[in-house]
């Protein structure tokens, strides 16, 4: 309440100055670098039920959190782990693994709401955090996002061509000598771990401002997965930088102004003519067209 009051009778430059607002600001920058990738990752394996799944797997590990008295959010990224990690095998094919986010997503929150009624704990200090609160970040936070940060462009930049085969068609990836399922199953907890460790930021149910609205819109205009990732951090930066200056300036909820400033670049970046930015082109054979 005091740090509110303080925020609402400074200007820009003074809420610039304070700790809390410079580690929020650092926490975007880094959720910029690593946060736009995992995007391409969840639209190019078309694994969008995988958000929303982790969500509710995030919700269960803040529930467990809050009655064990560990640190709610450290549980959240790791129950979102294990769950990523879990349906890996499953996700052989798109239909398997949208069932599997299904079942995963209807048992999370069983049983986060069964946690959270038999404990006697407030369910509103569980709940309060999938709505974000990017003011309170910590070291922990900033720890989490470093590492996305540095493995998911580092894992891109390493196995680029067995990513941009996976992306491109999985059969052919088998074919081609990748790594298919373990692959698959490094990505996935990487989604998860990104949904997890995102929910300070904007919460769990705003986190697509930070993952897939900047893909989006990087699919739109890149032409490569190189060109598209860099695209997508490109976008990342500027509309997490943007937003939350917007935010701080007009004293607004960080979350959905990040929200709907990635939104509307979304919507600009359709409006330009369609050339060849939908062709998506494998390191393996420069010829092949995307197939999402």
């Amino acid at each position: 309440m005091i740090l509110a009051g303080v925020l609402a009778g400074a200007d820009l430059g003074e809420l610039l100055r304070l700790l809390p607002v410079q580690r929020a600001g650092f926490a975007l920058l880094l959720a910029a670098i690593g946060l736009p990738v995992i995007g391409v990752v969840i639209v190019g394996l078309d694994i969008m039920p995988v958000r929303f799944a982790m969500m509710h797997v995030a919700l269960l590990g803040i529930a467990v959190g809050l009655l064990t008295g560990l640190d709610p959010m450290l549980c959240a990224l790791v129950a979102c782990a294990l769950a990523g990690a879990g349906v890996a095998p499953l996700a052989r094919t798109p239909d398997g693994l949208s069932g599997a986010m299904g079942l995963l997503m209807s048992l999370a929150i069983a049983a986060a709401l069964l946690v959270l009624a038999v404990s006697g704990v407030n369910a509103s200090g569980a709940f309060a955090l999938l709505w974000g609160s990017i003011l309170s970040v910590g070291t922990a936070d900033l720890v989490v996002l470093g590492a996305l940060a540095a493995l998911v462009p580092g894992l891109f930049r390493w196995r680029r061509r067995d990513v941009a085969l996976l992306l491109y068609d999985r059969e052919l990836a088998q074919c081609s000598g990748v790594p298919v399922r373990a692959l698959t199953a490094v990505l996935l907890v990487l989604v998860a771990v990104a949904v997890a460790g995102a929910i300070k930021l904007t919460g769990a149910l705003l986190v697509d401002a930070l993952t897939l609205l900047p893909a989006l819109a990087a699919r739109r205009l890149g032409t490569s997965l190189r060109s598209i990732t860099l695209w997508a951090v490109g976008i990342g930066v500027a509309v997490n930088l943007t937003g939350f200056l917007v935010a701080l300036r007009l004293d607004w909820p960080p979350g959905p102004v990040l929200v709907l400033t990635a939104g509307a670049l979304v919507l600009a970046v359709h409006l330009i003519p369609e050339r060849s930015i939908s062709t998506w082109r494998a390191p393996a054979s420069d010829s092949l067209p995307s197939s999402h």
